[in-house]
């Protein structure tokens, strides 16, 4: 990256602009969204290791589009496993189905389908096989304790997934699913329909709309060697770091992220030296810093990838309370220079509201940029679907070193620890994150963010991510400029 004009201050993502350069790509679908880190991710977004926002609907849906997501520390060791396990068991194609049994009640499928975009519950009969489908509206009016057998409706195409067995298998050739994909979008065009339920051998196998046929030929899932999607977590910096750390990696965990607030402390470092001496044959990273001496350290102590940004997330008061921090952008360009130099690589984790701001955080030598407040507010997210006074859908969300987290961490500890523990709070505990009705699931969001990454790095004449960091040329904006650059949505 160069600039117009040297910075003489630190940067965050809206003082800047990018200009556009002479550009030899045609088109951008020929752009490659790849990540350069080792971890394998076909697109450079992880979704941060947040109670409230990765779980497992979240880790399963960000590996099949090629993302990976961060299953938090706070969780137990068993719950881990068990999540790791069910996301690796998942189709790479076909999405997990919200199915009842005819017996089931109007009240059970409601509860349910809040848990998926797609808003369909399946309705299965005793041999598993799809008896009808349940939606929103086949709800209304009807009493809650009915069962489904009197409210669905009849599902007028079930696919067969042996159709996908030639696209599917590991290693198999992608046109092969290419073409069952858009026979898959045919046959729901045809049928009047943009939900399929899929069988195998007579029983529920899965679920495609028609936008996750489309979406499957253009994303690429994150698969480990044996074909299972990718599943990364993290760990603390106290306690039996090897212990857990090795407690996951046999449970299968492709990436381990090792995450405290201030990652440039002794701590870190032996925590790091622990999960070394496991041999791990997994990316290793390790946060958070905002220097490059604190990336060289953690790279030169074990660290694969550097995990940058102290204080710019949305449920962060980090700032507020310590003055302790930096503006992103500037933190993401220093670091990334001194972990590309020492053999490394960053994240940039936190202050992106805007696919503009991934973009910024790329081109500024970033690897993947890690993102959680703003995917809080999806379906995916493990937080409870709620409706407010106006009837909008948010979930709620709260900050990782709020007392709210301190409080769930602190959990076996008595009353007295916790309280004093909930006294050093930096985060906030609870925040309403609403779901956008026209993007309410992380595909939809996904779906935005790349496509403005995929234009931005065709105006830079990028092809991949590494071009585009080679050619991209930043400007310094004002407020005002900035302000232009906003869309208007009703005439002045």
């Amino acid at each position: 990256m160069r600039f117009l004009s040297e910075p003489t201050t630190d940067l965050t993502y809206s003082d800047l602009f990018l200009l556009p350069s002479r550009s030899d790509v045609t088109s951008r679908l020929d752009v490659d969204l790849a990540a350069d880190d080792g971890t394998g991710s076909t697109i450079p977004l992880v979704v941060a290791n947040m109670t409230a926002v990765t779980g497992k609907r979240m880790a399963e849906t960000m590996a099949r589009r090629g993302g990976l997501a961060v299953l938090p520390q706070d969780v137990p060791l068993d719950v881990l496993r068990d999540v790791t396990a069910w996301v690796k068991a998942r189709h790479t194609v076909f999405e997990t189905p919200v199915s009842l049994g005819a017996s089931n009640t109007v009240i059970d499928a409601l509860h349910l389908m809040g848990k998926r975009p797609h808003g369909a519950v399946v309705v299965l009969d005793d041999a598993g096989a799809v008896a009808g489908v349940v939606r929103a509206a086949d709800c209304e009016g009807q009493d809650r304790f009915a069962s489904l057998s009197s409210v669905m409706r009849h599902q007028p195409l079930i696919l067969d997934a042996a159709d996908f067995d030639a696209g599917t298998e590991h290693g198999a050739d992608p046109g092969a699913l290419a073409r069952s994909l858009r026979g898959a979008f045919d046959a729901m065009d045809g049928a009047g329909t943009d939900f399929a339920p899929v069988q195998q051998d007579g029983t529920l196998a899965g679920v495609l709309t028609r936008k996750g046929a489309l979406r499957s030929t253009l994303y690429r899932p994150l698969l480990d060697g044996g074909g299972a999607l990718k599943v990364a977590a993290a760990v603390g910096i106290n306690g039996d770091v090897a212990g857990r750390a090795a407690a996951l990696l046999a449970a299968g965990v492709n990436v381990l992220v090792l995450d405290t607030a201030h990652g440039h402390q002794q701590k870190m470092f032996d925590a790091l030296a622990a999960v070394r001496s496991l041999d791990p044959g997994v990316p290793v990273v390790a946060g958070n810093v905002v220097t490059a001496e604190a990336t060289r350290e953690l790279i030169r102590a074990g660290a694969d990838i550097v995990k940058v940004g102290v204080g710019p997330g949305a449920m962060c008061t980090t700032r507020m309370m310590t003055a302790v921090g930096r503006p992103q952008f500037s933190a993401v360009l220093e670091c990334s220079a001194a972990a590309r130099a020492a053999g490394g690589r960053v994240w940039a984790d936190g202050g992106v509201r805007y696919p503009r701001d991934v973009a910024l955080a790329l081109a500024a030598g970033a690897s993947q940029v890690m993102i959680g407040s703003w995917f809080a507010g999806t379906h995916e997210s493990p937080g409870d679907l709620q409706v407010d006074a106006g009837g909008r859908q948010f979930k709620e969300s709260f900050g990782m070193a709020s007392a709210r987290a301190v409080q769930n961490r602190n959990q076996r500890e008595d009353a007295f620890e916790k309280d004093r523990k909930a006294l050093f709070e930096e985060g906030i505990s609870t925040s309403r994150m609403y779901l956008d009705a026209g993007r309410p699931g992380v595909e939809d969001l996904l779906d935005m963010i790349t496509a403005g990454l995929r234009s931005s790095m065709s105006y830079a004449g990028a092809a991949d991510l590494a071009a585009f960091r080679e050619r991209a040329v930043a400007g310094i904006q004002s407020a005002a400029g900035y302000e232009e650059g906003r869309p208007v949505p009703q005439s002045w």
